[in-house]
């Protein structure tokens, strides 16, 4: 029912498909006022849509946002928790349509109550491939990605190798740049590489990129999801329409049923990608080459080179080669050469958090994945180092801890927890790595790095992250790496996951052991 494909609104919302539709008068109400649903009402205001905005949090930022919206032609922009609660009228009458930030659930109340009328939610996506074309403006391909990890990576890898083919490409959606201000550049774009969130996917249903990925699945998200078998089916929805290649990964079965499952445009090829040898329609590994068995005619008995190992930078742990070989296999699917895919792997900065060298002292390396916000993310990060001092916790998100310590437990020589929602990580390393010291950084006693705590609060996150510093410091020695890979959200003692690898940095450059090596 959140998609709203059930409505009497229908009829008129089918012939919404380009910019130059009849958008006029339309009746809307966009949820949230962060970077998605300013877009999405900023958009809607430009087609001539009736606009009705809500949030739930009357913040000073939010106040500022409102009155840019008033300025440019919002009918309402209605902030705190109890405009949130009720779908508000838009010139006196019900809406036609609701347009959704994607973090907002589908058992939100004004949400509930505009599926239970039976009026169609949309998501920031799904307005922007509804408007993506525009006379006299280039319209985008798209290549759409999507993972439980990954993502972020992925779609820079792709925008790297697009750029170095001499396309206009940029990464847009769940990271960066919002897909609709990508969709309404004048100039327009070749390709944007698309990241989809699973919140986005669920309020998505009609595009039809020209080549999809789901980079792997594992628990996340369960909470907004309601269960994991829901998770997945809006992973899913990634490979639905399109046109040319689904991308699989072919070391995790359940990405391959999607692919069989999936809804395409005839002639659409499933394509496989591998860190190991690759069979023929896939893209994997041989020796310390990347390569392409997929998009070569020869591909029964020999593959293209595309990269090396080594182009991916000092440390290339396996899920990095994984990223690259999906972004070449959806690159390729556009037509891109060899060439170009290694000149994008070569220029692309993955940016900080994301296996960061942050200091090599004393045969110790100092690692930071604070990106790695779940378990899945967290063992990808554990498996490329040997002897690991783990530095773990934070809001678990409602996952299970128990496969990744069972997993990884051989290489932990100690575990040092922080977050204040820690108990099922501490009896996961109770029952499955009972050898393995553990030490728990007390969390503070007061304030809450939930959004809209206290500045006072937040800053006890870096005083945490010291101790947990401090801690691991003690305890490695010659050859272990210190993995700051916490398998948990960040918001209880930090703003965000970036705050977070912040502090981390920070804590390592304050052990003052002399100057670091840094990478």
């Amino acid at each position: 029912m959140g998609c709203g494909t059930v409505s009497t609104h229908g009829s008129r919302l089918d012939e919404l498909t380009t910019w130059d539709a009849d958008w006029a008068g339309l009746r809307v109400v966009v949820t949230g006022i962060g970077l998605s649903g300013f877009s999405a009402a900023d958009t809607l205001i430009e087609l001539g849509a009736r606009v009705v905005v809500v949030d739930g949090r009357d913040s000073e930022g939010n106040r500022a946002k409102a009155d840019t919206l008033d300025i440019v032609g919002a009918r309402q922009v209605l902030l705190g928790g109890s405009a949130a609660e009720t779908l508000p009228l838009v010139d006196g009458e019900p809406a036609e349509l609701i347009v959704t930030s994607p973090g907002w659930s589908p058992e939100q109340p004004l949400l509930a109550a505009a599926a239970a009328a039976g009026i169609p939610i949309w998501g920031d996506v799904e307005l922007a491939w509804r408007v993506r074309e525009k006379a006299g403006r280039k319209t985008a391909e798209w290549l759409a990605i999507t993972g439980t990890n990954g993502k972020t990576t992925t779609v820079g890898l792709t925008a790297s190798m697009l750029q170095a083919a001499g396309l206009r490409a940029i990464a847009a959606g769940n990271v960066g740049t919002p897909i609709l201000d990508a969709v309404r550049d004048p100039e327009g774009y070749d390709v944007i590489a698309v990241e989809l969130s699973s919140f986005q996917l669920h309020w998505s249903h009609s595009l039809s990129p020209l080549a999809s990925v789901c980079l792997n699945v594992a628990q996340d998200h369960v909470d907004w999801h309601g269960s994991y078998g829901n998770y997945l089916a809006d992973k899913a929805k990634v490979y639905a329409n399109t046109r040319v290649a689904c991308v699989y990964n072919a070391e995790q079965r359940e990405t391959e049923s999607m692919v069989e499952e999936a809804d395409v445009v005839e002639g659409c090829r499933a394509i496989g990608f591998t860190t190991g040898m690759p069979a023929i329609s896939m893209v994997g590994v041989v020796e310390d080459l990347l390569v392409d068995r997929a998009f070569i005619e020869q591909r029964k008995d020999s593959a293209a080179e595309l990269a090396a190992i080594s182009d991916l930078g000092e440390v290339a742990p396996r899920h990095l080669v994984a990223n690259a070989l999906a972004a070449a296999a959806l690159v390729r699917a556009y037509g891109v050469e060899p060439a170009a895919v290694r000149e994008g792997i070569r220029s692309f900065d993955p940016g900080a958090h994301r296996i960061q060298k942050v200091a090599e002292r004393h045969g110790v390396l100092w690692i930071n994945d604070s990106k790695a916000t779940n378990p899945h993310a967290a063992s990808a990060s554990l498996a490329a180092f040997p002897s690991v001092v783990w530095i773990a916790g934070g809001l678990s998100k409602g996952v299970d801890y128990a496969e990744l310590v069972s997993l990884h437990a051989a290489r932990l020589k100690a575990a040092v927890i922080i977050g204040v929602d820690s108990a099922g990580l501490l009896a996961a390393l109770e029952r499955h790595a009972p050898d393995v010291p553990v030490i728990a950084v007390p969390p503070r006693e007061t304030g809450s790095g939930q959004p809209g705590g206290s500045g006072e609060a937040l800053a006890g996150g870096d005083r945490i992250m010291a101790r947990a510093v401090e801690a691991a410091a003690q305890i490695a020695s010659d050859g272990d790496t210190v993995l700051m890979a916490p398998a948990a959200a960040s918001m209880d003692q930090f703003r965000s996951y970036a705050d977070r690898g912040d502090a981390f940095i920070e804590a390592v450059r304050g052990l003052g052991e002399g100057p670091a090596q840094t990478g």
